[in-house]
Formats: structure tokens, C-alpha cells, sequence
């Protein structure tokens, strides 16, 4: 599943950095491993990797400011890691554009899965991505070309593209998949645990505060009445 994936790692604790990237060479993983965001920064841009795995402690340029430096340049998928389950750290991280988290001390095959599994949502490692379901039509029209319309924000879900009020809207591979799952069920409320099994390919229980965050990324994106929180229950896109 993992030939030929490049994966650009940033750590500055050499016994870390020097031991995962061993374990992700054996899995298949092609490594580029650096001490500090500068390099690291380098180091995106001279090779363009699939995936960046980002300490967030790190010299030089810290990790959540190096991931804001790739999103400016790139949607390749960003997993942070933190030595603490410290909020700030998360939330931090999540808001400069990352996809996914991982805590401090990591089991090397848990930190695998959850590589594959942003993988697998941008269409890396064993094939295309999920493709999105059907829309249901309650609330908005669809066209014949797969043009979902709400109003004045129009989802092309075959080219994968997104416009409001005529104007195209730069959405991340999971702000796309979240969007999807939304406009599949206008109207719907989705749980927070059905968003992260569904975009976040979650098979066990994950941490919420993912899915808080990207949906507001994506409601800064796409309006923020848009997407309407249903306490205690979730988030539901308004038909």
C-alpha cells in the first residue's frame, strides 16, 4: 500500500526522528527526515512529498508555522504531532491547515494507520478516495453535470470544485469530503462520530476537536450560517 509514498518527516529528537523513520522505510514508506521547520521547509519544496508528518516543537520555524507555510503552497495532507494533548497545541495545529493529529508517544503502527488512512482520503495509497454518496434531493437542486446547488454556493461533485456566488472557493481535500457528506444530507444532522468515521476514516473513536475545527475552516470558506451546530447532537448543513 505504502510503495513509493514520500513522506516528509520534521522532528527535532534525534532518537525519535531516527526511529520512525526506520519503522515508516519498513512499511514501504519513502522518508525524508529533518531536524527543523527551515529544513523542512526546504525540504517540501525540493521534493514535494504525499504527506508531511510536523512535530509541532521544532527549532528554527515551529511546526504549526510550517504547516501554514504548506498550506499556502500546497493541500498535500499535514499530520501534526505533539508531545501533549495540550488543546492549544491541537487546535493550533488543526487551524493552520493540518488534516489529522497523533500524541506523543505514538505506537508506530497506530501512527501508520493513521497515515494510510489521510491516504486514503486523498486518493493515495491503494487506489482512488472514497467517491462521495449520492445527494439526496431535500433543499437543493442538482444538475445533470453533478452540480450540487445551495443558494449561491454551487458543488461540482465530479470535478471536485466549489463556487460561491460565482467565485471559486479553495477548499482542502478534507474541507471537500467533509463539505460532501454535508450536501449528501441537507437538512441532516450528521454526529460528530459519523463525520469522523466517514471523512476522517475513523474505524475506532477519535478526537472531536478535528471535526470542530474543520468545520469552521469550511464555514469561513463557504459562509458561516451555512453549516448550523446542533447541540448535543452534531452539525447539519442548512437545506
Amino acid at each position: 500500500m505504502a510503495d513509493h509514498t514520500h513522506v516528509l518527516f520534521v522532528e527535532d529528537d534525534d532518537v525519535i526522528r531516527e526511529a520512525t523513520q526506520l519503522a515508516l522505510e519498513r512499511d514501504g514508506f519513502v522518508v525524508t527526515a529533518r531536524p527543523d521547520g527551515l529544513a523542512g521547509l526546504e525540504a517540501f519544496r525540493a521534493d514535494q512529498p504525499d504527506i508531511a508528518l510536523l512535530d509541532v516543537m521544532v527549532p528554527g520555524l515551529d511546526g504549526v508555522s510550517l504547516c501554514r507555510r504548506i498550506r499556502d503552497e500546497s493541500t498535500v495532507p499535514v499530520i501534526m504531532l505533539s508531545a501533549r494533548a495540550d488543546s492549544i497545541d491541537v487546535v493550533l495545529g488543526l487551524e493552520a491547515g493540518a488534516d489529522d493529529y497523533v500524541t506523543k508517544p505514538f505506537d508506530g503502527a497506530v501512527l501508520v494507520a493513521r497515515i494510510r488512512a489521510v491516504l486514503r482520503r486523498f486518493g493515495h495509497a491503494g487506489g482512488p478516495g472514497q467517491p462521495p454518496r449520492q445527494a439526496e434531493a431535500v433543499g437543493q437542486r442538482q444538475d445533470d453535470d453533478g452540480t450540487l446547488t445551495f443558494g449561491d454556493l454551487e458543488i461540482d461533485t465530479v470535478g471536485m470544485e466549489v463556487r460561491r456566488g460565482g467565485r471559486p472557493v479553495s477548499l482542502t481535500p478534507t474541507e471537500m469530503r467533509l463539505l460532501l457528506e454535508f450536501s449528501a444530507a441537507p437538512g441532516t444532522v450528521l454526529s460528530r462520530d459519523k463525520l469522523l468515521e466517514r471523512v476522517w476514516d475513523y474505524g475506532w473513536g477519535g478526537d472531536t476537536r478535528v471535526v470542530d475545527v474543520h468545520v469552521q475552516r469550511l464555514r469561513s470558506k463557504i459562509g458561516q450560517d451555512r453549516i448550523e451546530t446542533v447541540r448535543g447532537f452534531g452539525y447539519k448543513l442548512r437545506a
